[in-house]
């Protein structure tokens, strides 16, 4: 199973990046566990610039935008 971690405060786009990578997890039909991270000092362990973050299996995928489902579908797959 893979872990999915949404980083940001929460706001719409954080929202958003969510809804997208369960979208792209549902329909590659993979397990994953989807664990939001707010806090501050987390988020900047991973070398973000700018939120939304999404890392897959501690990896930093994306950050500071909205991917398609389908390159976050990739990023399941890889």
């Amino acid at each position: 199973m893979l872990t999915v971690k949404i980083l940001g405060s929460g706001c719409a786009n954080c929202k958003k990046l969510e809804a997208v990578a369960r979208e792209a997890a549902t329909a590659s039909q993979v397990e994953a566990e989807f664990l939001k991270v707010t806090d501050m000092q987390q988020i900047m362990a991973y070398d973000l610039l700018s939120t939304p973050g999404l890392v897959v299996n501690e990896k930093l995928v994306s950050s500071g935008r909205i991917p398609t489902v389908a390159e976050v579908q990739k990023w399941l797959s890889a």
